[in-house]
C-alpha cells in the first residue's frame, strides 16, 4: 500500500501550492516572448555582422 499512501502524500503536498492566476500566466508569458523575440533578433544582427566582418577579411587576404 506504499501506492496509495504515495499518491495521498502527492495530494496533500498540491494543496499547498500557491498556483499562478490566470493574469500572472499571461503576463509573464508575454515578458517572455518579448525578451525571445530581443535576444533572436541581437543574435541574428550579431551574426549577420560577423559574417560581413569574416567575408571582408577574406578578401583582403585573398
Amino acid at each position: 500500500m506504499k501506492a496509495v499512501s504515495f499518491l495521498r502524500e502527492c495530494r496533500a503536498e498540491l494543496e499547498k501550492v500557491q498556483w499562478p492566476s490566470r493574469e500572472e500566466v499571461v503576463n509573464s508569458t508575454i515578458v517572455v516572448l518579448v525578451t525571445v523575440i530581443i535576444f533572436s533578433l541581437f543574435l541574428f544582427f550579431s551574426d549577420m555582422l560577423f559574417v560581413e566582418v569574416l567575408t571582408y577579411l577574406w578578401k583582403l587576404m585573398g
